[in-house]
């Protein structure tokens, strides 16, 4: 989970925010070390002192680890405690002085990080010390051992993808059980370590060893691919390790390598196509997606070409093989051959969204009106949310026209019908609308509305009333429909003029509510209506309901505490 550091507050449990400030405020957080650019690691004084480390990218924290036994969840007090000392500027925070410092804390200074104690072994430890540890570790640890290996395995001339195939095996041989299956929480432990694997495979990458994160990618990636017969990868932990490595081989295409580097790939990209390695998913055309970033002749574009005419699964999948193809033929012919190819194939609809796009941006409107009108016919009894979009293309052409009648058409029939608002089709209604004759309209709208009986109608509905500020409708509209979450959507609309209703919708409501449920966070729920009530100004009302509930649930213990709290 990432959390934007500027709104991380909506991002962690209520409990653990107060906890986290309550120990920076406390100054139980030591500064924060940054030990490699963008992580940083501090220590945490409680009970115990836990060491915090966060991995910052465009001002996300895109990982958070401590080494706290918490595990209710994503996010503990310490790591929370950490983001308020990183955020204590904007938030205007101050962290006292922590007074909780042992003797020997006082003498040594600060607890170091973890960082700080591992740079300073690393400089009085031998070289053959350092050499002993590692054999020793080998030895008798396969994590690491593979994670040496990988990291290291550049410096060998013999490398090859199959060292990581074994690695990634011996990974998921450790997961599976006795049937030889990986059940939801392995395949959770397999995803964490090949998604180091991966990560491994991202610094070869940063450092220009292309082999190495070539073959780790197209390892995990085989291998992964593989375990999803054999594994409950419901959590998406499998797939998204796979994701991660064709996403690296992706940036890896977009480098300028050395030739025997882009052979490599190239080659393996075409040959995992054939041998249908990935059959099935869409890492399959993905392959030749990525073969087509690195083709550099026309003898390559035909190979790919040739594999891409012999796709012949869903419309999906015709549909990318024509795009990966049209990508192909910007590089190998130009504009020109890609417009004719665009032009042949308007029945895929992303084709068809850049050839009406090239006729506008020519002003040939006639052009992208039949295109758009075409998309129409073609799409409005299979694919009608797809006919949609070729209407608001043409409501994009009216626009540019400046054709009045046809705005008000188009964009009052996408209001009504189109459940995707690609633009504000009711202002620009009311902008095109003659004043005098705007009453009427909108009452033509609602007319057509309620009789198509939907349940996106009374959204519509209750927009067009508060666009109108028509309070009164809306008023009634609620109270034909007066569920809890549609009176207190629409109460900051009708308080004002509506206070009391309000408050016998909500009366009427929270007794209901609490007759069908029966658990704490129902009744949480209902006291948090209540307190809407007293908001409204009807303290009175609201202490009645509280003492009817006391009186009728007082079995209800949770309920009790809950009612304490109003």
């Amino acid at each position: 989970m990432q959390i934007p550091l500027d709104q991380f507050e909506q991002y962690i449990d209520e409990t653990i925010l107060k906890r986290g400030l309550s120990y920076f405020k406390n100054g139980q957080v030591n500064e924060p070390e940054e030990i490699t650019p963008g992580v940083y690691e501090a220590i945490v004084e409680g009970s115990e002192d836990y060491t915090v480390q966060l991995k910052i990218k465009n001002g996300n924290i895109t990982e958070h680890i401590c080494d706290c036994p918490y595990d209710m969840g994503p996010v503990c007090k310490h790591v929370t405690a950490v983001i308020f000392y990183l955020q204590q500027e904007q938030l205007e925070l101050k962290q006292k002085n922590s007074s909780k410092k042992s003797t020997k804390e006082r003498k040594t200074g600060k607890p170091k990080t973890v960082a700080g104690q591992v740079n300073e072994l690393l400089d009085k430890i031998s070289h053959e010390e350092l050499r002993q540890f590692i054999l020793e570790k080998t030895k008798n640890d396969s994590s690491f051992r593979n994670l040496f290996l990988s990291s290291f395995a550049y410096q060998n001339t013999s490398e090859s993808k199959e060292l990581y195939l074994k690695q990634v095996k011996s990974i998921l041989r450790t997961a599976a059980g006795r049937d030889e299956y990986i059940d939801w929480s392995a395949s959770r432990r397999v995803g964490n370590a090949i998604d180091e694997l991966v990560e491994t495979a991202q610094k070869h990458f940063e450092n220009n060893h292309f082999k190495s994160a070539v073959f780790i990618c197209c390892a995990v990636m085989e291998e992964m691919t593989e375990a999803l017969q054999y594994a409950d990868d419901s959590n998406g932990d499998i797939g998204g390790s796979i994701d991660l490595a064709y996403n690296l081989l992706h940036d890896i295409t977009s480098q300028e390598l050395p030739e025997e580097i882009r052979t490599l790939l190239f080659e393996y990209c075409l040959s995992s196509f054939e041998k249908r390695i990935y059959s099935g998913w869409d890492w399959d055309l993905g392959m030749l997606h990525l073969a087509s970033q690195m083709l550099k002749d026309e003898d390559e574009a035909q190979k790919i070409i040739a594999f891409l005419d012999k796709v012949q699964r869903s419309d999906y999948a015709q549909e990318e093989a024509q795009r990966i193809k049209l990508q192909i033929l910007k590089k190998t012919k130009g504009e020109k051959e890609a417009g004719k190819f665009i032009e042949e194939n308007l029945s895929n609809s992303s084709f068809r969204r850049e050839a009406i796009a090239n006729a506008m941006q020519d002003k040939d409107y006639e052009k992208a009106i039949s295109i758009a009108q075409d998309g129409v016919r073609h799409d409005i009894k299979d694919k009608p949310g797809l006919a949609k979009e070729w209407y608001d293309w043409l409501l994009k052409i009216a626009i540019a026209q400046n054709e009045k009648d046809k705005i008000i058409e188009y964009a009052r029939f996408l209001f009504i019908d189109n459940f995707r608002h690609e633009q504000d089709y009711y202002k620009l209604m009311k902008s095109n609308v003659e004043p005098e004759s705007w009453n009427d309209f909108v009452e033509g709208i609602l007319k057509d509305v309620k009789a198509q009986k939907r349940w996106l109608n009374f959204e519509l509905i209750t927009r067009i009333y508060i666009t109108e500020e028509w309070w009164g409708r809306l008023m009634e509209l609620i109270e034909q429909n007066p569920s809890l979450t549609t009176i207190e959507q629409y109460e900051k609309y009708l308080a004002k003029d509506y206070s009391d209703k309000l408050v016998q919708l909500y009366t009427n409501g929270i007794i209901e509510y609490m007759k069908n449920n029966i658990s704490r966070s129902h009744y949480q729920t209902a006291c948090r209506y209540l307190r809407r009530m007293i908001k409204l100004g009807a303290r009175e009302k609201a202490d009645k309901i509280i003492q009817s509930f006391r009186k009728e649930y007082p079995q209800r213990r949770a309920l009790m505490e809950e009612l304490n709290r109003v």
